[in-house]
């Protein structure tokens, strides 16, 4: 499994993000333009995630989206994962959407 820290995938030039936490940790705090897919709904929903370009998956600190990045690369997507996920990112000081708004 590849991955990445924050300030690498922050660098890329439009990165496909995809979080897979829950609904109520994006409300808390998020990545703007990140797509969203819980990890327990992402075997159903497999089809929504590309498959021509590095797919970069975060969840709160690293572990979920192991586990998701694991199985995207077994169904053919390049899949990253971000290293320390949201905590990491927001500790690193790149930009966070804080709220529901």
């Amino acid at each position: 499994m590849q991955s990445s820290s924050p300030a690498e995938v922050h660098a890329e030039d439009d990165p496909y993000i995809l979080d897979v936490r829950e609904p109520q940790e994006l409300a808390q705090a998020r990545i703007d333009g990140a797509h969203h897919i819980p990890l327990g709904e992402l075997v159903e929903r497999l089809g929504e995630v590309p498959r021509d370009r590095t797919v970069y998956v975060m969840c709160h600190v690293g572990g979920r989206s192991a586990q998701a990045a694991v199985y995207l690369e077994q169904h053919g997507v390049d899949a990253v994962n971000l290293e320390g996920g949201i905590l990491a990112w927001y500790r690193d000081g790149l930009p966070v959407v804080l709220g529901e708004g």
